[in-house]
Protein backbone atom coordinates (compact mmCIF):
# COMPACT_ATOMS: atom_id res chain seq x y z
CA UNK A 1 0.00 0.00 0.00
CA UNK A 2 1.54 3.54 -0.98
CA UNK A 3 1.70 6.10 1.93
CA UNK A 4 -1.53 8.14 2.94
CA UNK A 5 -3.90 4.40 1.27
CA UNK A 6 -6.85 4.11 2.40
CA UNK A 7 -6.64 0.66 1.43
CA UNK A 8 -6.56 -1.84 4.29
CA UNK A 9 -6.01 -5.40 3.63
CA UNK A 10 -7.91 -8.77 5.34
CA UNK A 11 -5.94 -10.29 7.99
CA UNK A 12 -5.46 -13.06 5.55
CA UNK A 13 -3.41 -11.73 2.64
CA UNK A 14 -0.35 -11.43 5.41
CA UNK A 15 -0.58 -15.15 5.92
CA UNK A 16 -0.36 -15.50 1.70
CA UNK A 17 3.52 -15.02 1.13
CA UNK A 18 4.54 -13.90 -2.23
CA UNK A 19 4.13 -16.18 -5.29
CA UNK A 20 7.58 -17.81 -5.28
CA UNK A 21 6.75 -18.99 -9.41
CA UNK A 22 5.57 -15.75 -10.22
CA UNK A 23 9.68 -14.39 -9.83
CA UNK A 24 10.27 -16.99 -12.04
CA UNK A 25 7.85 -16.58 -15.01
CA UNK A 26 8.82 -12.66 -14.77
CA UNK A 27 12.46 -13.43 -15.59
CA UNK A 28 10.95 -16.10 -18.70
CA UNK A 29 8.58 -13.29 -20.35
CA UNK A 30 11.65 -10.68 -19.96
CA UNK A 31 13.87 -12.95 -21.65
CA UNK A 32 11.27 -14.52 -24.26
CA UNK A 33 11.06 -10.60 -24.83
CA UNK A 34 14.56 -9.57 -25.18
CA UNK A 35 14.05 -12.55 -27.99
CA UNK A 36 15.50 -14.96 -26.05
CA UNK A 37 14.05 -19.27 -26.87
CA UNK A 38 12.99 -19.99 -23.33
CA UNK A 39 12.15 -23.80 -23.00
CA UNK A 40 9.55 -23.50 -20.62
CA UNK A 41 9.25 -26.64 -18.04
CA UNK A 42 7.95 -24.00 -15.14
CA UNK A 43 4.28 -24.87 -15.47
CA UNK A 44 1.86 -27.73 -15.84
CA UNK A 45 0.55 -26.16 -18.84
CA UNK A 46 -0.62 -28.55 -21.43
CA UNK A 47 0.99 -27.14 -24.95
CA UNK A 48 -1.25 -30.31 -26.63
CA UNK A 49 -4.65 -29.81 -28.27
CA UNK A 50 -7.84 -30.91 -26.76
CA UNK A 51 -9.64 -33.83 -28.56
CA UNK A 52 -10.95 -32.63 -31.86
CA UNK A 53 -14.18 -34.27 -31.09
CA UNK A 54 -14.43 -32.32 -28.12
CA UNK A 55 -13.32 -28.75 -29.62
CA UNK A 56 -15.93 -29.25 -32.54
CA UNK A 57 -18.69 -30.20 -30.23
CA UNK A 58 -17.63 -26.86 -28.22
CA UNK A 59 -17.92 -24.77 -31.46
CA UNK A 60 -21.50 -25.83 -32.49
CA UNK A 61 -23.06 -25.29 -28.53
CA UNK A 62 -21.50 -21.94 -28.32
CA UNK A 63 -23.31 -20.86 -31.63
CA UNK A 64 -26.04 -21.70 -29.95
CA UNK A 65 -27.90 -18.81 -27.72
CA UNK A 66 -29.25 -20.78 -25.15
CA UNK A 67 -25.98 -22.36 -24.06
CA UNK A 68 -25.22 -18.19 -23.69
CA UNK A 69 -27.57 -18.01 -20.03
CA UNK A 70 -26.39 -18.91 -16.52
CA UNK A 71 -25.81 -22.61 -16.38
CA UNK A 72 -26.32 -24.54 -13.42
CA UNK A 73 -24.05 -24.35 -10.50
CA UNK A 74 -23.96 -27.23 -9.92
CA UNK A 75 -23.46 -28.49 -13.10
CA UNK A 76 -25.80 -29.79 -16.00
CA UNK A 77 -27.04 -32.97 -14.94
CA UNK A 78 -26.17 -34.73 -18.46
CA UNK A 79 -22.93 -33.95 -17.33
CA UNK A 80 -23.19 -35.19 -13.73
CA UNK A 81 -24.59 -38.41 -15.06
CA UNK A 82 -21.71 -39.21 -17.19
CA UNK A 83 -19.72 -38.50 -14.29
CA UNK A 84 -21.23 -41.16 -12.72
CA UNK A 85 -21.12 -43.33 -15.83
CA UNK A 86 -17.70 -43.08 -15.86
CA UNK A 87 -16.75 -43.96 -12.24
CA UNK A 88 -18.91 -47.07 -12.41
CA UNK A 89 -17.37 -47.99 -16.42
CA UNK A 90 -13.42 -47.69 -14.69
CA UNK A 91 -13.90 -48.53 -10.97
CA UNK A 92 -17.05 -50.49 -10.50
CA UNK A 93 -18.53 -47.25 -7.90
CA UNK A 94 -21.96 -46.36 -8.10
CA UNK A 95 -22.72 -42.87 -7.88
CA UNK A 96 -25.97 -40.70 -7.43
CA UNK A 97 -25.41 -37.83 -10.09
CA UNK A 98 -28.19 -35.89 -8.20
CA UNK A 99 -25.99 -35.84 -4.92
CA UNK A 100 -22.74 -37.27 -5.00
CA UNK A 101 -21.33 -35.22 -7.63
CA UNK A 102 -21.31 -31.62 -8.76
CA UNK A 103 -19.38 -29.90 -11.59
CA UNK A 104 -16.28 -27.40 -10.43
CA UNK A 105 -14.67 -25.02 -12.22
CA UNK A 106 -11.31 -27.12 -12.73
CA UNK A 107 -10.36 -29.19 -9.36
CA UNK A 108 -8.52 -25.81 -8.16
CA UNK A 109 -11.89 -24.09 -7.27
CA UNK A 110 -13.21 -27.10 -6.02
CA UNK A 111 -11.06 -27.81 -3.32
CA UNK A 112 -10.94 -24.06 -2.13
CA UNK A 113 -14.28 -23.88 -2.28
CA UNK A 114 -14.74 -26.94 -0.40
CA UNK A 115 -12.09 -25.72 2.25
CA UNK A 116 -14.30 -23.05 3.10
CA UNK A 117 -17.19 -25.38 3.32
CA UNK A 118 -15.50 -27.10 5.75
CA UNK A 119 -12.83 -25.21 7.61
CA UNK A 120 -13.12 -22.80 10.25
CA UNK A 121 -10.75 -20.98 13.04
CA UNK A 122 -9.39 -23.53 15.12
CA UNK A 123 -9.60 -26.34 12.72
CA UNK A 124 -6.74 -28.69 11.77
CA UNK A 125 -5.92 -29.87 8.05
CA UNK A 126 -3.42 -32.58 7.64
CA UNK A 127 -1.65 -31.61 4.02
CA UNK A 128 1.26 -34.23 2.71
CA UNK A 129 4.69 -32.03 1.91
CA UNK A 130 6.21 -30.77 -0.24
CA UNK A 131 2.97 -30.29 -1.27
CA UNK A 132 0.82 -27.97 -4.45
CA UNK A 133 0.13 -24.50 -2.82
CA UNK A 134 -3.61 -24.99 -3.33
CA UNK A 135 -3.32 -27.86 -0.72
CA UNK A 136 -2.06 -25.55 2.20
CA UNK A 137 -3.45 -22.43 1.30
CA UNK A 138 -7.39 -23.26 0.94
CA UNK A 139 -7.08 -23.87 4.89
CA UNK A 140 -5.21 -21.00 5.36
CA UNK A 141 -7.49 -18.35 3.37
CA UNK A 142 -10.80 -20.32 5.45
CA UNK A 143 -9.12 -19.68 8.35
CA UNK A 144 -7.46 -22.85 9.21
CA UNK A 145 -4.49 -24.90 10.66
CA UNK A 146 -1.95 -26.55 8.17
CA UNK A 147 -0.33 -29.50 9.81
CA UNK A 148 2.35 -30.99 6.63
CA UNK A 149 2.98 -35.01 7.23
CA UNK A 150 6.33 -35.90 5.09
CA UNK A 151 5.52 -37.99 2.11
CA UNK A 152 7.44 -41.44 2.84
CA UNK A 153 6.76 -44.91 2.28
CA UNK A 154 2.66 -45.84 2.80
CA UNK A 155 3.12 -47.72 6.10
CA UNK A 156 4.90 -44.58 7.78
CA UNK A 157 2.95 -42.03 6.34
CA UNK A 158 -0.16 -43.68 7.63
CA UNK A 159 1.47 -44.38 10.65
CA UNK A 160 2.25 -40.49 11.13
CA UNK A 161 -1.79 -39.42 10.47
CA UNK A 162 -2.69 -41.97 13.46
CA UNK A 163 -0.21 -40.74 15.28
CA UNK A 164 -1.13 -36.95 14.86
CA UNK A 165 -4.56 -37.87 15.40
CA UNK A 166 -4.14 -39.38 18.91
CA UNK A 167 -2.03 -36.56 19.73
CA UNK A 168 -3.63 -33.28 18.79
CA UNK A 169 -6.38 -31.81 20.48
CA UNK A 170 -8.65 -30.68 19.17
CA UNK A 171 -7.91 -33.76 16.75
CA UNK A 172 -7.57 -33.03 12.76
CA UNK A 173 -11.08 -32.18 11.17
CA UNK A 174 -9.74 -32.86 7.34
CA UNK A 175 -6.75 -35.05 5.52
CA UNK A 176 -5.64 -33.93 1.82
CA UNK A 177 -4.36 -36.39 0.09
CA UNK A 178 -2.88 -36.15 -3.92
CA UNK A 179 -1.61 -39.11 -5.58
CA UNK A 180 -0.19 -39.19 -8.48
CA UNK A 181 1.23 -36.25 -6.30
CA UNK A 182 1.87 -32.78 -7.20
CA UNK A 183 5.20 -32.19 -7.55
CA UNK A 184 6.66 -35.32 -6.70
CA UNK A 185 4.72 -37.80 -8.64
CA UNK A 186 4.66 -40.25 -6.14
CA UNK A 187 1.87 -43.10 -6.44
CA UNK A 188 0.13 -45.06 -4.29
CA UNK A 189 -2.20 -47.99 -3.54
CA UNK A 190 -5.76 -49.10 -3.11
CA UNK A 191 -4.11 -50.32 0.28
CA UNK A 192 -3.50 -46.90 1.28
CA UNK A 193 -6.99 -45.67 1.04
CA UNK A 194 -8.23 -48.52 2.58
CA UNK A 195 -6.33 -47.62 5.83
CA UNK A 196 -7.15 -44.08 5.34
CA UNK A 197 -10.57 -44.82 5.24
CA UNK A 198 -10.22 -46.91 8.74
CA UNK A 199 -8.30 -44.51 10.36
CA UNK A 200 -10.64 -41.74 9.24
CA UNK A 201 -13.54 -43.06 10.38
CA UNK A 202 -11.66 -43.98 14.19
CA UNK A 203 -10.58 -40.55 14.02
CA UNK A 204 -13.87 -38.84 12.77
CA UNK A 205 -11.86 -36.31 10.27
CA UNK A 206 -12.83 -35.99 6.52
CA UNK A 207 -10.80 -36.64 3.12
CA UNK A 208 -10.92 -34.99 0.17
CA UNK A 209 -8.64 -36.58 -2.06
CA UNK A 210 -7.53 -34.39 -5.59
CA UNK A 211 -7.34 -36.96 -8.08
CA UNK A 212 -5.85 -34.60 -11.35
CA UNK A 213 -3.58 -36.70 -12.56
CA UNK A 214 -5.07 -39.87 -11.90
CA UNK A 215 -5.87 -40.73 -15.82
CA UNK A 216 -1.76 -40.26 -16.47
CA UNK A 217 0.01 -43.26 -15.11
CA UNK A 218 3.29 -45.10 -16.95
CA UNK A 219 4.92 -48.69 -16.74
CA UNK A 220 1.25 -50.40 -16.57
CA UNK A 221 0.35 -48.58 -13.39
CA UNK A 222 -3.20 -47.21 -12.98
CA UNK A 223 -4.20 -45.09 -10.34
CA UNK A 224 -6.76 -45.89 -8.15
CA UNK A 225 -9.86 -44.27 -7.20
CA UNK A 226 -9.64 -43.10 -3.19
CA UNK A 227 -13.22 -44.12 -3.42
CA UNK A 228 -13.03 -47.72 -4.92
CA UNK A 229 -11.82 -48.32 -1.07
CA UNK A 230 -14.34 -49.64 1.27
CA UNK A 231 -16.69 -46.91 2.95
CA UNK A 232 -14.69 -43.95 1.43
CA UNK A 233 -17.92 -42.24 0.65
CA UNK A 234 -18.52 -42.54 4.00
CA UNK A 235 -15.53 -40.38 5.34
CA UNK A 236 -14.58 -37.98 1.96
CA UNK A 237 -14.73 -36.76 -1.69
CA UNK A 238 -12.20 -36.85 -4.86
CA UNK A 239 -11.84 -33.99 -7.38
CA UNK A 240 -11.38 -34.91 -10.96
CA UNK A 241 -10.16 -32.77 -13.68
CA UNK A 242 -10.16 -32.07 -17.76
CA UNK A 243 -7.00 -29.64 -17.50
CA UNK A 244 -4.06 -32.76 -17.95
CA UNK A 245 -6.31 -35.70 -19.29
CA UNK A 246 -7.99 -34.04 -22.17
CA UNK A 247 -5.73 -30.78 -22.56
CA UNK A 248 -8.48 -29.14 -21.33
CA UNK A 249 -6.59 -26.87 -18.83
CA UNK A 250 -7.59 -22.93 -19.68
CA UNK A 251 -11.28 -24.43 -20.13
CA UNK A 252 -11.92 -24.49 -16.45
CA UNK A 253 -13.67 -27.77 -15.65
CA UNK A 254 -13.56 -30.30 -13.06
CA UNK A 255 -15.57 -32.37 -10.72
CA UNK A 256 -16.27 -33.22 -7.09
CA UNK A 257 -17.50 -36.57 -6.24
CA UNK A 258 -18.23 -38.92 -3.14
CA UNK A 259 -20.04 -37.65 0.15
CA UNK A 260 -23.19 -36.60 -0.14
CA UNK A 261 -23.21 -34.00 2.45
CA UNK A 262 -19.54 -32.73 1.43
CA UNK A 263 -20.64 -32.32 -2.40
CA UNK A 264 -24.16 -30.31 -1.16
CA UNK A 265 -21.64 -28.33 1.47
CA UNK A 266 -19.72 -27.44 -1.74
CA UNK A 267 -22.86 -26.85 -3.67
CA UNK A 268 -24.36 -24.32 -1.47
CA UNK A 269 -20.82 -22.28 -1.20
CA UNK A 270 -20.92 -22.13 -4.86
CA UNK A 271 -23.92 -20.87 -5.49
CA UNK A 272 -22.83 -17.67 -3.63
CA UNK A 273 -19.58 -17.18 -5.27
CA UNK A 274 -20.28 -18.41 -9.21
CA UNK A 275 -23.15 -20.04 -11.60
CA UNK A 276 -20.63 -22.76 -12.46
CA UNK A 277 -19.60 -23.37 -16.11
CA UNK A 278 -20.57 -22.34 -19.02
CA UNK A 279 -22.64 -25.00 -20.43
CA UNK A 280 -20.78 -25.34 -23.32
CA UNK A 281 -17.69 -26.19 -21.94
CA UNK A 282 -19.90 -28.62 -20.04
CA UNK A 283 -21.03 -30.34 -22.94
CA UNK A 284 -17.76 -30.54 -24.73
CA UNK A 285 -16.95 -32.56 -21.20
CA UNK A 286 -19.60 -35.23 -22.21
CA UNK A 287 -18.51 -35.28 -25.44
CA UNK A 288 -14.53 -36.23 -23.86
CA UNK A 289 -16.09 -38.42 -21.09
CA UNK A 290 -17.77 -40.51 -23.52
CA UNK A 291 -15.92 -40.59 -26.28
CA UNK A 292 -11.94 -39.85 -26.16
CA UNK A 293 -10.62 -42.21 -23.27
CA UNK A 294 -8.48 -43.29 -26.37
CA UNK A 295 -6.75 -39.74 -26.67
CA UNK A 296 -6.42 -40.01 -22.81
CA UNK A 297 -4.51 -43.08 -23.35
CA UNK A 298 -2.18 -41.66 -25.61
CA UNK A 299 -1.50 -38.75 -24.20
CA UNK A 300 -0.61 -40.69 -21.08
CA UNK A 301 1.72 -42.52 -23.78
CA UNK A 302 3.11 -39.04 -24.78
CA UNK A 303 3.82 -38.09 -20.91
CA UNK A 304 5.50 -41.63 -20.80
CA UNK A 305 7.89 -41.30 -23.80
CA UNK A 306 8.77 -37.51 -22.47
CA UNK A 307 9.60 -38.58 -19.11
CA UNK A 308 11.80 -41.25 -20.48
CA UNK A 309 13.94 -38.29 -22.12
CA UNK A 310 14.25 -35.71 -19.66
CA UNK A 311 15.14 -38.30 -16.62
CA UNK A 312 17.57 -40.37 -19.01
CA UNK A 313 19.20 -36.87 -19.96
CA UNK A 314 19.61 -35.60 -16.52
CA UNK A 315 20.93 -38.72 -15.30
CA UNK A 316 23.36 -38.75 -17.76
CA UNK A 317 24.32 -35.61 -16.62
CA UNK A 318 25.09 -37.16 -13.50
CA UNK A 319 22.12 -36.27 -11.45
CA UNK A 320 20.11 -38.48 -9.52
CA UNK A 321 16.56 -38.71 -10.72
CA UNK A 322 14.29 -41.05 -10.81
CA UNK A 323 11.37 -42.27 -13.33
CA UNK A 324 7.78 -40.88 -11.74
CA UNK A 325 4.81 -43.74 -12.66
CA UNK A 326 2.42 -41.10 -12.72
CA UNK A 327 1.54 -37.57 -13.46
CA UNK A 328 3.21 -35.01 -15.81
CA UNK A 329 5.80 -33.74 -13.65
CA UNK A 330 9.78 -35.06 -12.90
CA UNK A 331 10.51 -34.44 -9.37
CA UNK A 332 14.75 -34.10 -9.58
CA UNK A 333 16.85 -33.30 -6.81
CA UNK A 334 19.70 -30.61 -7.49
CA UNK A 335 23.21 -31.94 -7.91
CA UNK A 336 25.43 -31.89 -5.10
CA UNK A 337 27.57 -29.53 -6.24
CA UNK A 338 24.77 -26.65 -6.70
CA UNK A 339 22.63 -27.59 -3.52
CA UNK A 340 24.15 -24.87 -1.96
CA UNK A 341 22.34 -22.42 -3.90
CA UNK A 342 18.85 -22.75 -3.12
CA UNK A 343 16.37 -24.15 -5.52
CA UNK A 344 15.39 -20.39 -6.01
CA UNK A 345 18.61 -19.45 -6.99
CA UNK A 346 19.03 -22.56 -9.08
CA UNK A 347 16.22 -21.79 -10.67
CA UNK A 348 16.79 -18.55 -11.83
CA UNK A 349 20.50 -19.76 -13.37
CA UNK A 350 18.71 -22.03 -15.31
CA UNK A 351 17.12 -19.11 -16.84
CA UNK A 352 20.02 -17.34 -17.17
CA UNK A 353 22.88 -19.71 -18.57
CA UNK A 354 20.68 -22.67 -20.14
CA UNK A 355 17.40 -20.78 -21.14
CA UNK A 356 15.47 -23.62 -19.23
CA UNK A 357 12.91 -22.27 -17.05
CA UNK A 358 11.81 -24.84 -14.53
CA UNK A 359 9.74 -24.78 -10.43
CA UNK A 360 12.14 -24.23 -7.67
CA UNK A 361 11.37 -27.00 -5.25
CA UNK A 362 10.87 -24.32 -2.44
CA UNK A 363 7.61 -23.17 -3.67
CA UNK A 364 6.12 -26.47 -2.81
CA UNK A 365 7.15 -25.36 0.61
CA UNK A 366 10.18 -25.95 2.91
CA UNK A 367 10.56 -29.50 1.98
CA UNK A 368 10.82 -29.10 -1.75
CA UNK A 369 14.16 -27.01 -0.97
CA UNK A 370 16.95 -28.82 -3.02
CA UNK A 371 14.55 -30.10 -6.11
CA UNK A 372 13.28 -28.61 -8.96
CA UNK A 373 9.75 -29.63 -10.38
CA UNK A 374 10.16 -29.69 -13.96
CA UNK A 375 6.95 -30.44 -16.20
CA UNK A 376 6.86 -32.85 -19.19
CA UNK A 377 4.61 -30.20 -21.53
CA UNK A 378 7.60 -30.02 -24.43
CA UNK A 379 8.13 -32.45 -27.09
CA UNK A 380 10.98 -34.53 -26.87
CA UNK A 381 12.86 -33.00 -29.78
CA UNK A 382 12.59 -29.24 -26.96
CA UNK A 383 13.27 -31.78 -24.11
CA UNK A 384 16.82 -33.29 -25.55
CA UNK A 385 17.47 -29.10 -26.34
CA UNK A 386 16.99 -28.47 -23.10
CA UNK A 387 19.28 -31.57 -21.80
CA UNK A 388 21.81 -30.06 -24.18
CA UNK A 389 21.56 -26.61 -23.10
CA UNK A 390 21.74 -27.16 -19.80
CA UNK A 391 25.10 -29.28 -20.12
CA UNK A 392 26.18 -26.35 -22.52
CA UNK A 393 25.60 -24.17 -19.22
CA UNK A 394 27.67 -26.48 -16.95
CA UNK A 395 25.24 -27.99 -14.53
CA UNK A 396 26.21 -31.26 -14.69
CA UNK A 397 27.74 -33.43 -11.75
CA UNK A 398 30.57 -35.38 -11.55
Amino acid sequence: MSEGSVVQFAQRMSLLPPYLFGTINKLRMEKRAQGEDIIDLGMGNPTDPAPDAVTDKLCEVAKDPRSHRYPVATGLANFRKEIAKVYARDYGICLDHENEVIGTIGSKEGISHMCLALVGPGDTVLVPTPAFPIHIYATIIAGGNVIGIPLVGDEEFAATIDSMCRSLYPKPKLLVLNFPHNPTGRVTSLELYQEIVRLARKHRFMVIHDGAYSRITFDGYRAPSFLQAEGAKEVGVEFGSFSKSYNMAGWRIGYCVGNAEMVQALGRIKGYYDYGIFSAVQIAGIVALRHCAEDVEHQARIYEGRRDVLCDGLNRLGWQVDKPRGGMFVWARIPEEFQSMGSMKFAMELIEKAQVAVAPGIGFGQEGEGFLRLALVENEHRLRQAVRQIKRAGFVSS
